[in-house]
């Protein structure tokens, strides 16, 4: 199976980014594409440079989605939504294909320091997602994420652990073929 995985950031620090990394762990015989958002950095989205064409990274962000079989990504919340690099992607890769994310099934994660863990931006990718072609399998939020993860270990809160390992394992239970 391919795996495109990404954190809906472009920090250098992105706890998102060290999330998805250990959560791939659990993928360790499947291909993985773990891309940076960095990669795909393009002028702000606006309907006039739309009439002047598409940067050719919006077509490679959906290419990457195209050439996955399923997607897990941790999403940034700034100031309750979405980083403004993800939502600049978003929002040109849309204007392409308004199936951004190609009916791919999905593993949608979110973390923060705080004690939502991230859970406003998650309520919004999972009210809308599935319109923009998301196929939400499963969900995970991890709130505090100081306390709650070391980089060497992963998730060390023992509840928190055990429900992300039972998503992990309901998610690969849905997309096996």
């Amino acid at each position: 199976m391919k795996i495109l995985a990404f954190a809906g950031s472009t920090s250098s620090t992105s706890i998102n980014k060290e999330l998805v990394k250990f959560v791939l762990k659990s993928f360790q015989k499947d291909e993985i594409n773990l891309i940076d958002l960095n990669d795909f950095s393009m002028p702000v989205f606006s309907v006039d440079l739309e009439k002047k064409g598409f940067p050719d990274e919006a077509h490679n962000f959906l290419k990457q989605i195209e050439e996955c079989d399923t997607i897990i990504c941790s999403l940034a919340e700034h100031n309750r939504s979405y980083s403004a690099a993800f939502k600049n992607i978003f929002d040109w890769a849309s204007r392409i294909n308004v199936k951004v994310f190609q009916d791919k099934p999905m593993f949608l994660m979110s973390t923060s320091p705080g004690g939502f863990g991230g859970g406003n931006v998650m309520n919004t990718a999972k009210t809308f997602f599935p319109q923009f072609g998301a196929d939400i399998k499963e969900t995970f939020s991890l709130s505090k994420f100081y306390e709650n993860f070391d980089s060497e270990s992963g998730v060390i809160n023992p509840e928190m652990l055990k429900d992300l390992n039972s998503k992990i394992e309901n998610f690969k239970n849905q997309i096996k073929k």
